[in-house]
């Protein structure tokens, strides 16, 4: 199996930090932390800082995740936003948000593999998620995302939800 490619490679980046040298696919490549020859194996953990919504420009690692996803690096993104998701709380709004970002790159990563049925139920269980979520959070327009997902995700012609980063949040 060949690795996903991006839907749109000329995408805005919202991050420096460089992409991994793969795109990890469980059971297809070296798993990144755990095999000797996986891209972050014998890194140290990085532990990732819960941040107020309101200064989601300034965290790093939030976006690099939305980069990771946006470039089909979804189990990567996957990691940074459960990181996240485990740093705000996971009964708060921000870890509500983040937990729809892992069901939608982990629904990515499942469709990409064929697993269509896990896929349709996380991006349902996503949708449901960003219901509990103004309508624009952490730059991203939670109602234009949600209604890119909520095109047929076995549809031959599905594309891959991005996400873009606005610059205002609504008040």
């Amino acid at each position: 199996m060949i690795e996903p490619q991006p839907p749109d490679p000329t995408w805005p980046r919202y991050s420096t930090r460089p992409f991994p040298s793969y795109r990890f696919l469980p059971g297809n490549n070296p798993h990144p932390r755990r095999s000797p020859l996986g891209h972050s194996y014998g890194q140290p953990d990085s532990k990732l800082l819960a941040f107020p919504r309101e200064h989601w420009q300034r965290s790093e690692d939030y976006l690099y995740g939305i980069d990771l996803y946006n470039y089909a690096y979804w189990w990567e993104s996957h990691e940074i936003f459960e990181g996240l998701w485990h740093a705000v709380g996971h009964h708060t709004e921000q870890g509500n948000f983040f937990q729809a970002l892992i069901q939608f790159a982990a629904a990515n990563l499942k469709r990409f593999t064929g697993n269509h049925r896990a896929a349709g139920n996380l991006v349902t269980n996503g949708i449901v998620r960003l219901q509990k979520i103004p309508t624009l959070y952490m730059g991203v327009d939670v109602a234009r995302l949600t209604q890119d997902f909520r095109q047929p995700i076995v549809d031959s012609d599905f594309r891959i939800p991005l996400i873009r980063l606005y610059e205002r949040e609504q008040a």
